[in-house]
Parts: structure tokens; sequence; C-alpha cells
């Protein structure tokens, strides 16, 4: 089963209230917090040996990464509401 079929009404939801690329990022976004929070309760107990009471520095990385992304889709989602310049 495809991601499509696997979040098949979340997909409809959102598509529904901001059209199907913002509502596809949307639920891309969820994803990744869900992504995002799993990988913050592995870092609970996979801790850094050299910087006490931080996560592993595999697991820093991880976050990083899924950080930036949601970022970039976020900035993508708000290119997507601006209205179209006429001209351009």
């Amino acid at each position: 089963m495809n991601v499509l079929d696997e979040r098949r009404e979340e997909l409809e939801k959102h598509e529904f209230m901001m059209g199907v690329p913002r509502g596809r990022l949307a639920v891309t976004l969820d994803v990744l917090t869900d992504a995002l929070v799993l990988v913050g309760q592995h870092g609970v107990y996979c801790q850094s040996s050299r910087q006490s009471g931080k996560p592993a520095m595999d697991i820093q990385v991880i976050v990083k990464s899924i950080v930036d992304a949601k970022d970039l889709i976020a900035s993508v989602m708000a290119e997507l509401k601006r209205p179209a310049q006429p001209g351009c």
C-alpha cells in the first residue's frame, strides 16, 4: 500500500481545504512531525557520551534534517499561497 492509499482521509481533508499541492504538503509536514516525535523519543534513551543531557550526535543530525525539511516545505506552502504576480 502506498502513502496515497494509507493517508487517503488526511489527504482528502487537507486537499479540500487547501488545494491539492498545499494539502499534500500539509500532510507531508504531519508525517515529518510524527517522525520528529519518534526520533525525539529515541533521543531520550540514546544520550551522547560527550555532551551530557543531549541526544547522540546521529540523533541530533536526524532531528536537524527533519526540522530543515519542514521549514523548506512550509516555505513552499507560503509561496503557493501567495497570489500569482501579473506579468511573471
